[in-house]
């Protein structure tokens, strides 16, 4: 019986009697079904609203930091939707080396946005804005070691780096409630507060697509309540229907390679988490997973919008996995899903009036936010680090000397003030001399531990031959 992975007997292709093919035709996968417009516009919309709590919060709270006033910050929104919009089309339906085809839609990165922030506090946006096109570029560059270089990022070197962003980027959301002052005044803790209570509540009742949209709901309650109760204040942004994204919002982009490190570090980091993303996003919608085909084309997506975002004043721009989770609770895993989400976003960002009202809001609603989303993403880091193996005892000391490392930056700011710029560029940057740490002690003990055993397998053993020799 011939096995049907075989392929049919050989035939001359002028022979009358070559067998014509037979057999059922192969059903499209999952990932490529069409979904009717009626329910299209619903299942993309329901992805839009689990999705859009990401550029939001990230958008204000990069306003907020920056200081920018209510029309920039209405473009710069703006502009992110539209980025988010046009690199889940991409990624849904790809286009030549370009997207992966699979159900992905994309945002700003949250763990991104800490950096360019840090980067933008320390050494002006538009030297930001230059580290985010070198960190692209990066990853364009890398794509052919992919198989390498992911190999430098394994969980307990992701849990070091993600942990550290969260840590960070907590000190820098408590900044938006105290102001440039750095003493909070009472009104800002307490609107804060509410910010937070809200969104847990939310979090809490809510069920579902709805429960995605907790930090939303929380930045809507606390600007009701500001307004309401006199503890602050909601400006809109004046403008009119229709906007387009400004270009170099900040002024001409400044290159600076150490400045820029801490994105670059992050730019090949998320190979890895991209790697993650793409085998469970292929799982989901019914494909098999094929990294070594898919990876580059997600990437590819991700460097380009990034590359583009950058010119427009925005961080990098990551494929996420906002959308899987709604996959597998809805069963609709089709990619067309995903790239109506994607127009919508489009849409929704070319139409100015919902980026002119949200460019009001107060900053301690913002902080607030800021707070849960950063406090989340900390807490990603911890749980990347209990599935690193800790009760090894060299991946507990990795991870305990790269967090050290990470670490004092933060709470000894003035610790490398002695020392030349490059060097407190870099080890004064918690999230880089972290990961520097954890990636070069992960490699060490790692060719420690192989060493070892080439070792062990090649002493004599009682018998004078080498062990395992028959």
């Amino acid at each position: 019986m011939t096995s049907p992975a075989s392929p049919p007997p050989a035939a001359s292709p002028d022979s009358p009697s070559a067998p014509a093919p037979s057999g059922p035709s192969l059903s499209p996968s999952p990932a490529d079904e069409h979904v009717p417009l009626g329910r299209l516009a619903p299942l993309a919309l329901q992805h839009v609203l689990a999705m859009v709590a990401a550029p939001v919060s990230t958008v204000f709270l990069t306003a907020t930091a920056l200081r920018l006033p209510p029309a920039s910050t209405a473009s710069l929104l703006s502009t992110v939707l539209v980025l988010c919009g046009a690199g889940s089309l991409l990624q849904s339906l790809g286009v030549w080396k370009f997207g992966a085809r699979l159900p992905f839609v994309m945002l700003p990165g949250g763990a991104a946005a800490a950096l360019f922030l840090q980067i933008a506090r320390d050494h002006g946006p538009a030297v930001a804005s230059g580290s985010v096109l070198l960190a692209a570029a990066l990853l364009f560059a890398v794509l052919p070691l992919y198989a390498r270089v992911v190999r430098l990022f394994p969980p307990l070197v992701m849990g070091v780096t993600v942990l550290l962003i969260g840590i960070s980027m907590v000190k820098v959301a408590a900044q938006l409630v105290t102001g440039p002052s750095g003493t909070a005044a009472p009104r800002a803790v307490l609107l804060a507060a509410v910010t937070v209570a809200a969104t847990v509540l939310a979090h809490l009742v809510l069920r579902g697509v709805w429960r995605r949209t907790a930090v939303l709901i929380g930045m809507a309650v606390g600007t009701l309540v500001a307004v309401a109760t006199g503890l602050g204040t909601f400006t809109p942004a004046a403008g009119s229907g229709f906007s387009l994204p400004d270009l170099f919002p900040y002024g001409t982009p400044e290159f600076d390679p150490l400045a820029a490190l801490p994105l670059l570090v992050f730019s090949l980091t998320t190979l890895a988490e991209i790697t993650g993303q793409t085998v469970l996003s292929s799982e989901t919608a019914g494909r098999t997973p094929d990294p070594g085909r898919d990876v580059p084309k997600v990437a590819r997506a991700d460097a380009l919008v990034s590359l583009v975002g950058a010119l427009f004043g925005t961080s990098l721009m990551v494929t996420s996995s906002e959308n899987i989770g709604i996959g597998r609770l809805t069963g609709v895993r089709s990619r067309y899903v995903t790239a109506a989400a994607g127009a919508l976003l489009v849409v929704a960002g070319l139409l100015s009036p919902l980026s002119r009202l949200v460019a009001g809001l107060p900053p301690a609603v913002v902080g607030g936010s800021a707070l849960v989303v950063y406090a989340v993403i900390a807490v990603m880091g911890v749980e990347m680090l209990a599935r690193a193996e800790l009760g090894e005892r060299s991946n507990s000391l990795v991870a305990a000397l790269a967090l050290a490392a990470g670490l004092l930056p933060l709470l000894a700011p003035a610790l490398y003030n002695g020392f030349p710029g490059w060097v407190r560029t870099v080890a004064g940057s918690g999230v880089v001399a972290g990961t520097l740490a954890a990636v070069l002690l992960h490699a060490l003990f790692t060719t420690s531990r192989r060493d070892s055993g080439v070792a062990a397998a090649t002493r004599p053993g009682p018998g004078g031959r080498r062990r395992g020799a028959t």
